[in-house]
């Protein structure tokens, strides 16, 4: 069911996103079990760069990644889902390599969220992600990677290249797929989205 269908009928949209934003801080405040982890769980075939693995994506965008089924569940899917609970823990418990790539992108949508707090159009708002993207993607060891601990340092520069190629992938795939919920069919602002900007995941400072 649909949250807004929570609230009662004749509420702006305004007052109900709020509504619906407390209600989130209320629940998973309280609850800090409630952390929801990757599925892919099997890294056996695949491969790692700074111990990040590269899952298949569901893309059409330029990468490393290896290409996913269009009906199968992939890790970009699971952040957007998980994103509006997950987004609330200053601790997460990892328990695979893929919970660290979903640590990862959660900060990343924390990131793309701000960027479309002001944004009152679906065409303003794609403005600011493509100028999101145009920013140049770091790795560990370079400053502003905002998990410094999380991967290991490369082992070299090609080791390097290969993550941030595939973190830039991984990130425009989001991007898009964000857009999607963020903003409703007639281009107008989705608040039960874009409300989640005001969190910091994990205490961090959205730049």
């Amino acid at each position: 069911m649909d949250m807004s269908e929570q609230f009662p009928k004749g509420k702006s949209e305004s007052t109900a996103g709020c509504q619906f934003y407390h209600l989130y801080c209320t629940t998973f405040r309280n609850n800090e079990h409630q952390v929801y982890h990757s599925s892919f769980v099997d890294e056996d075939a695949i491969t790692k760069a700074c111990g990040c693995p590269l899952l298949p994506l569901k893309s059409h965008v330029k990468g490393p990644a290896p290409v996913s089924d269009q009906d199968k569940t992939d890790i970009v899917d699971e952040a957007i889902t998980f994103f509006r609970a997950n987004v609330f823990f200053r601790n997460f418990d990892i328990r695979s390599s893929a919970d660290k790539l979903l640590i990862y992108l959660t900060f990343y949508i924390n990131v793309a969220l701000k960027r479309l707090e002001g944004c009152r159009t679906l065409a303003e708002g794609t403005k600011a992600i493509i100028n999101l993207g145009l920013e140049k993607v770091p790795v560990p060891g370079e400053p502003n990677f905002p998990f410094p601990r999380l991967f290991p340092l490369p082992e070299s520069q090609k080791e390097a290249e290969l993550l941030r190629n595939y973190l830039k992938q991984i990130r425009e795939e989001t991007s898009g797929r964000l857009l999607s919920v963020a903003y409703r069919p007639n281009g107008t602002p989705n608040k039960w989205w874009l409300a989640f900007a005001k969190r910091k995941f994990m205490n961090i400072i959205v730049p």
